[in-house]
Order: structure tokens, then sequence, then C-alpha cells
């Protein structure tokens, strides 16, 4: 009878254990749902309140307005220095003046890179294009720059000022990564 009720308790705990486990997986992931459909909301706020201020944007100096960008994510003053521009995918490799440091600019997220690298490419491509994003190293600094932590108004000057810096076409764009190797 003992082990009976032993077996019973156990097999209740246990039932009772995976029911609160479940539970808690089925909680965090609406709270992930509930922090994207805020952050997307924030995103979509902040661009109907800029409409009126859209019309006036200008980048006098895009290299300046770049550097005070990354000065202000990054924390330092890296007095960047454009090296080359990629196509293909989007890349701004510059220099840091202060310590000879290579930064990489690209509206591509590290997922989105570490996908590129995973498609189906001739290991010799990669090395023929010398594109910086296909060969950075996997523990890297990252920055992401957004309208959440710049300013309202990022996206439209770093269109300005990707079109003016690259030459390539930069309206899509409304992240931009900082890369530092």
């Amino acid at each position: 009878m003992e082990i009976i009720l032993a077996v019973v308790v156990v097999a209740a705990v246990i039932f009772f254990g995976a029911l609160i486990s479940a539970g808690n997986e089925r909680q965090r992931k609406a709270i992930d749902d509930l922090r994207e459909q805020t952050l997307l909301w924030t995103i979509q706020d902040l661009r109907i309140k800029r409409e009126k201020l859209a019309r006036e944007v200008q980048v006098d100096d895009p290299l300046g307005w770049l550097n005070r960008v990354a000065t202000k994510i990054c924390g330092l003053d890296l007095g960047l220095q454009i090296t080359e521009s990629f196509n293909a995918p989007n890349a701004l490799l510059c220099t840091s003046a202060i310590n000879g440091a290579k930064v990489v600019l690209s509206p591509f997220s590290p997922n989105e890179i570490n996908k590129m690298k995973r498609q189906k490419q001739a290991r010799l491509s990669r090395f023929v294009d010398n594109n910086p994003l296909l060969s950075l190293p996997r523990k890297i600094t990252t920055y992401e720059i957004s309208v959440l932590n710049e300013g309202i108004l990022f996206d439209l000057e770093l269109s300005l000022a990707w079109r003016t810096l690259t030459g390539q076409d930069a309206d899509h764009i409304d992240h931009l990564w900082i890369y530092m190797i």
C-alpha cells in the first residue's frame, strides 16, 4: 500500500512539474510576442509622429553624421574614415582614426549574415569578393542603431548619408549594424 502511494505521489509531482513547465514555456512565448509587438508599435508610432519633420531632413556632412551616430551608440569617438564600399551584401568598411581598428557598417544583422554564409556558395567565391561581412569572426562586438536608440529621423538621415557615402540606394534601410573588428 505504501509503495502504491509513493508511486502515485511521485507520478503526481512529475505530472504537475510537466504542467508547470509547459505553462512557463507558453508564458515565455507570449511575453516574447508581446515584446515584439510593442517594439513594432513603437516604431510605427515614431514614423507617424515624424511625417511632418520628414520633409526637412538634410545631411550636409554624411561622414560627420555617421561619426556622431557611431560615437553616441558605441560610447567612444571612433573618428571613422571610409576605406571601401561593398555591394551585395551592402557594407561600408571604415578605419578608426584613433586606434586603426576596422569597423564594418551594414544594414544586415548578424543573423542575416550567418544565413548568407550558410547559403550554397563555393568557398573560393567568398575570397574573390573580399566582402568583410562574409569573413566576420564569430565573436565580434556589434551595435545596432535604429530609430529607437538614435532618433526619430534616423532612417531618413541614414538613407541620405548611405546614398552619398556608397552610391547605393538605401530607401529600405531602417537599421544599421556596427561590427568592430
